[in-house]
């Protein structure tokens, strides 16, 4: 990871010396972490971390790099960098080669991303998906098994089960609030054959069940012997504020950065975070199939990561409000918020996840209307504030039907048993007036 835009990935002086003779490029000021003992947190981390304005003009923010290619300081360098590029060394390239490997601004962006989490790398990539594909393509070969949650997103189970699939990869899934004694079942069935990744989300898209993943990991550990697949996990709903995955037992955490991280509904881009280890095989696919994101979407989602916490902070206050309105209304059948789970009968299991993993409910929900896809159909015809639209996490409210449109490709079989029903309505909740919204929602629901 970098320091500065223009000495990002730089080998220490020492180091780059004694292994190819060059003169170190001027090294940027030592990185403020902590001040009197206190650790800093990211929310004031994000105003500077990785970027040194000396060594870029003085400018206050990162320039934005718009270059395809990076000049070496000589060929013994170029040599070590492409190493480093092509996996023959372990941790990437120790400097700028080619904006499909790295650039200032991405390695930027990836060293902020780590902070939120503490995990120890991080790599950005040009949509939510590509870093969920690049993460599979790395991790799996054709005969081995993924173990996954459901549902997940469904471009993402499209992914699993119809283009892996061409590919001889199997799959072997538990629902999102499998008990332990459920997901040891799946696991020991998986464990005959080849288990190459776990993969969850959670909360699920778009039921909101919750995951228990202290559970699945437990099960894993007691299951495999010898080398344990990894535990990777979509965190799009709720992190990196509200839930941090690594804590909790996963080894990635895989994000779409085009939701709260990015946050303005202006750009697509994602985000895998995790150990050195495995975040370094998942580089070297990046590196081959090029699915970096590119220097203008790293720039704009620094810009956003300054306000991250604010926007979730009041888009989680607003969603409470919301919730609280919608959830006695006598057209709504029941509302999924998180926020919700420690008083609703039947919810005790899902409750003691919350409590252990969650800090908060989020801002996207599910909201069952008391019908089926005519009275979501009429609800959604008549927002005024809140915008119909797929996505999530941005400052303006969303709302979608996910039956019919996120989920249209998901078998009806299978949505009707992850609860995909024509009645739910998916709302992600943004930062305008909470009774502005609350109006809003009165209103749409009159008209049903």
């Amino acid at each position: 990871m970098s320091d500065t835009p223009e000495n990002a990935g730089a080998v220490p002086a020492e180091t780059e010396a004694d292994l190819t003779g060059v003169a170190a490029r001027v090294a940027p000021k030592p990185e403020i972490e902590k001040i009197g003992g206190r650790k800093l947190k990211p929310s004031t981390l994000m105003m500077g971390h990785g970027y040194d304005p000396a060594l870029s003009e003085g400018s206050l923010k990162p320039p934005i790099f718009l270059t395809s290619t990076f000049v070496f300081p000589n060929a013994a360098a170029g040599k070590r960098h492409f190493e480093g590029v092509t996996g023959k060394r372990p941790g990437g390239a120790e400097g700028l080669v080619y904006s499909r490997f790295n650039g200032p601004n991405q390695e930027i962006l990836e060293d902020r991303l780590g902070v939120w989490e503490e995990a120890e790398d991080a790599l950005a990539f040009s949509s939510g998906m590509s870093a969920i594909a690049t993460l599979f393509l790395a991790m799996v070969k054709p005969g081995d098994t993924i173990v996954h949650s459901g549902p997940l997103y469904a471009a993402t189970e499209t992914l699993i089960g119809r283009v892996l699939g061409k590919f001889g990869v199997k799959w072997l899934d538990f629902p999102a609030g499998a008990t332990r004694e459920e997901i040891d079942a799946v696991m020991t069935e998986a464990a005959t054959g080849n288990v190459a990744l776990i993969y969850l989300e959670s909360p699920a898209n778009p039921t909101n069940a919750l995951v228990d993943v202290e559970a699945v990991a437990a099960s894993r550990d007691a299951i495999f012997k010898g080398e344990k697949p990894p535990i990777a996990i979509d965190n799009t709903f709720l992190g990196p504020l509200w839930f941090q995955p690594l804590k909790h037992g996963a080894d990635i955490v895989v994000y779409s950065l085009t939701k709260y991280v990015g946050g303005h509904s202006d750009l697509v881009a994602g985000g895998v975070l995790g150990s050195k280890e495995h975040i370094n095989t998942i580089r070297t696919m990046r590196n081959t199939i090029g699915t970096i994101t590119d220097p203008n979407t790293a720039w704009m989602l620094l810009r956003s990561l300054e306000t991250l916490e604010l926007r979730m902070s009041r888009a989680g206050e607003n969603a409470a409000k919301v919730c609280a309105f919608l959830r006695h209304h006598p057209k709504v059948e029941r509302v999924a918020y998180l926020g919700f789970l420690e008083d609703e009968p039947g919810m005790e299991r899902q409750a003691d996840i919350y409590r252990r993993h969650c800090t908060g409910g989020g801002s996207t929900f599910s909201l069952y209307l008391k019908g089926g896809e005519r009275e979501s159909f009429a609800f959604l015809d008549a927002l005024k504030i809140a915008k119909l639209a797929v996505s999530l996490g941005g400052t303006e409210t969303l709302a979608s039907h996910p039956a019919g449109m996120t989920h249209l490709s998901v078998p009806d079989a299978r949505k009707q048993a992850l609860g995909i029903t024509d009645n739910l309505v998916r709302i992600s909740i943004g930062v305008e007036d909470p009774d502005d919204l609350i109006a809003d929602f009165e209103q749409a629901l009159d008209t049903i």
